[in-house]
């Protein structure tokens, strides 16, 4: 049972161990990141999932930025937790900071350590957000030891437009060729798991169009059909864990349902819930994330338990691994 609304206040940033980063920033490569959000702000979730948070800081990538949520650090290196990273959506035009801070909250009151990338927008297009986040991916990897994070246990979670953008690295890590220029290789940016929150997949009938203009620039549909998600699934796409709502009028249903029959296809686990009310952009459905003049649409309590899912199947997954 949920007790009243507590704050989390206990944020403490740890400049000691340095992150390890690299130099990567070719010629002629733009793209707007957004405002780094207040690393000390308040934020309500319920006690039930109160948890401290001993570090928390924002990290400087080659294009882009990453805010680390770890809780409870502690002395003994044996320590080994999942990690989150969360792109948050926006239609590759901006970055939601609904779907940024709050769900990392979350998933670190669960124990976790937790992103939240600030990857590239419009005017950037594909392959930077894809590069973006998997440039994430390897600095968990080469910080594992400092963040006492599993570097075999990283899972993805996007929303919407950013959901699009962790499919993509889902669906191209192991083509080495998008990572050359980074100098990193396909076992640096490797997703684990994803968590695909009412995503944009599909080009086709059912296409955010808004999202594929954004992300090639351009209006000519044949230019966004080689990003449609449901015809790039193979067997070396990760165990996806996907959500929506059956109402969600921006992005159709039908782009999960399309994910879900090809990851099946392609012999991949995935689990999919379908909510049978909700707008788009639950985020967590809850007052945390609440919209006040779209409360009918954000407020959606059936959808709220779908971080406790998400968070049981991926703990499933790599305790199997």
């Amino acid at each position: 049972m949920l007790c009243p609304r507590v704050y989390l206040m206990n944020l403490r940033f740890i400049k000691n161990n340095t992150p390890k980063v690299w130099k990567w920033r070719p010629e002629g490569v733009k793209g707007a990141i957004g405002k780094p959000p207040c690393r000390a702000r308040r934020r309500e979730i319920p006690c039930a999932r109160r948890k401290s948070i001993m570090y928390c800081d924002t990290i400087n990538l080659p294009h882009c930025q990453m805010t680390v949520y770890i809780p409870d650090l502690v002395a003994d290196p044996a320590v080994r937790r999942p990690t989150i990273v969360i792109a948050p959506g926006g239609g590759y035009t901006h970055l939601s900071t609904r779907e940024g801070e709050p769900i990392a909250l979350t998933f670190a009151a669960m124990g976790m350590n937790a992103v939240v990338v600030r990857y590239r927008v419009a005017p950037a297009v594909f392959p930077a957000p894809m590069q973006d986040i998997a440039s994430a991916v390897a600095a968990i990897r080469q910080n594992a030891d400092n963040w006492h994070a599993d570097p075999n246990q990283i899972a993805l979670c996007g929303f919407s437009a950013g959901a699009h953008a962790v499919g993509l690295l889902g669906v191209h890590w192991q083509e080495a060729h998008w990572w050359q220029e980074m100098h990193l290789t396909s076992a640096d940016v490797r997703p684990n798991a994803l968590i695909l929150s009412y995503p944009v997949i599909t080009a086709g009938e059912f296409a955010h169009r808004g999202s594929f203009r954004s992300l090639t620039g351009t209006d000519d549909i044949a230019a966004h059909q080689p990003h449609s998600l449901e015809n790039l699934v193979t067997p070396d796409t990760p165990p996806t864990f996907l959500w929506h709502t059956w109402t969600d009028g921006a992005v159709p249903v039908e782009n999960t349902l399309l994910m879900a029959m090809a990851l099946h296809k392609a012999g991949v686990l995935a689990e999919v819930h379908v909510f049978p009310r909700g707008g788009h952009g639950v985020a967590l459905g809850n007052q945390v994330t609440n919209i006040p003049s779209e409360e009918a649409r954000k407020i959606v309590p059936e959808a709220t338990v779908w971080t406790e899912m998400a968070a049981r199947f991926i703990r499933q997954i790599f305790t199997k691994s």
